[in-house]
């Protein structure tokens, strides 16, 4: 009788009905399981410990480990093994990838975790190939090996040479531990346990990224048999991926995070100055805001500004850009959210007030405007738009003022005055002038000037559109 490993569910009972597992005979993946089980089972951690999932022949890891399982897109392992880590402190991540999984698609994800030393540990499983998918050529595949997609085998002058991972890690300064081992032969796999061990121990320890790299035989790709394939891993693998310890910094502490003071946000919000309470009002209805217009005419800037007096003034804030790829010239809009709760989304979809600076963004955003909304657009826009019923259209002559205030460019604060006017009487102007100098922070020439076209802006709006 085959005594069941620990670590692992009393039974495989997956979706078909069957209860075997999903490799081949004489496959690695199979041993590394088992080695893993047994190292999570003996070091008491199987309740703390979450495992991801790649995409490939280990992609149901989840039938078979007696522990917390996620399923991990294609490459993204060491992705979400990082978010969960971050957000788990208190948990043991494991993220299992084979070669091609994070070798090609998923390398970046992989060397970017282990550069910043992301807490959990990667068990990187090498069998030179894309098995899973019909055995092509993997960043692992050595010269000469023959695969589906390279029949005569691998040529350096047309896919260049196979990426070792260990050492490529190991230039690293993050890393906590590196390994190569191997499950071909009972020797290899004595070593391989104490590799996965001492990777799950530096978890259970919190001290940082281990990393673990395992030869392993796949018959089936390879179109050998079992005993065959493992002589394949210690006589030819191992001469291009030697085996050994590339990296063990396990007696050390680990790295501390440098100390941010955290602080409530109601206290700070409660600790700024005004000479008002700022603490949010649960009963301020949450408004809705769409600034658009071309890059450069200062966008964003009025949405921010905007968004800034709006959190001096105690509200719930949020503000989100969107601009194409063209910095200047190209379509940019903001989307402000405030309110007396917290803010759900920062997308704006049906806005409250639409500020509106060029003829494209009027004519997209417009249809859109919510009922009983305000829309504030450039007067020298030739478009006169039917707009929504409820919805109350202003032409506003934000460029006109801007010029005969002295700057031209400050068409964006004309329109920050007439909103005071209109939209915005709810926040201090305090507040407002606040944040509006504080935009000229790096520039303070031009504090006086935009208040100057602010101050014109909301006298004309008062007069004319109130």
């Amino acid at each position: 009788m085959i005594k069941r490993a620990k670590g692992f569910y009393e039974t495989f009972d997956r979706k078909d009905g069957s209860r075997t597992t999903t490799f081949c005979a004489g496959c690695g993946h199979g041993i590394v399981h088992k080695l893993i089980g047994e190292a999570m089972a003996d070091l008491g951690l199987q309740d703390r410990t979450v495992f991801v999932s790649p995409v490939g022949c280990a992609a149901f890891c989840y039938y078979y480990f007696d522990c917390g399982n996620v399923a991990a897109p294609h490459g993204r392992a060491s992705a979400v093994a990082t978010g969960l880590s971050r957000v788990l402190k208190d948990k043991v991540v494991i993220a299992y990838q084979g070669d091609g999984d994070l070798g090609a698609i998923g390398f970046n994800n992989a060397f970017q975790a282990a550069n910043r030393g992301e807490r959990f540990a990667c068990f990187f499983i090498n069998n030179s190939l894309f098995a899973m998918t019909g055995g092509q050529m993997a960043p692992t595949t050595m010269l000469g090996q023959k695969t589906t997609t390279t029949p005569f085998g691998r040529d350096a002058a047309r896919a260049g040479y196979p990426l070792r991972v260990s050492e490529i890690l190991a230039q690293l300064e993050a890393p906590v531990y590196i390994e190569r081992v191997s499950v071909a032969d009972t020797k290899r796999i004595m070593q391989a346990k104490k590799a996965v061990k001492k990777a799950l121990e530096i978890q259970r320890d919190g001290k940082g990224y281990a990393f673990v790299e395992v030869l392993s035989p796949c018959p089936t790709n390879w179109r050998m048999d079992p005993l065959k394939a493992a002589e394949f891993v210690t006589q030819e693998m191992e001469r291009t991926f030697p085996l050994g310890c590339f990296r063990d910094r396990s007696a050390e502490g680990p790295v501390k995070p440098m100390p941010i003071e955290v602080r409530d946000l109601l206290d700070l919000l409660h600790a700024s100055e005004g000479g008002i309470d700022p603490r949010p009002d649960p009963a301020f209805k949450e408004k809705h805001f769409k600034f658009s217009g071309f890059g450069g005419q200062g966008v964003l800037s009025l949405g921010l500004v905007v968004a800034e007096s709006a959190g001096k003034a105690g509200r719930y804030v949020s503000w989100f850009p969107s601009y194409g790829p063209e910095q200047r010239g190209g379509a940019a809009s903001a989307s402000v959210v405030m309110g007396g709760k917290e803010i759900g989304s920062p997308a704006v979809d049906t806005p409250d007030v639409l500020v509106a600076m060029n003829q494209p963004s009027l004519e997209k955003f417009l249809p859109t405007v919510a009922k009983n909304g305000t829309v504030l657009y450039e007067e020298s826009i030739p478009l006169r738009p039917a707009a929504p019923q409820g919805v109350v259209a202003l032409p506003f002559p934000a460029m006109r003022i801007a010029e005969e205030a002295g700057t031209p460019k400050a068409a964006n604060t004309a329109f920050l005055g007439a909103m005071m006017e209109l939209r915005l009487r709810d926040i201090p102007e305090a507040q407002v002038l606040e944040a509006l100098d504080a935009s000229f922070a790096e520039k303070p020439a031009l504090v006086e000037r935009n208040r100057k076209v602010y101050a014109a802006a909301r006298a004309w709006a008062r007069e004319h559109l109130a």
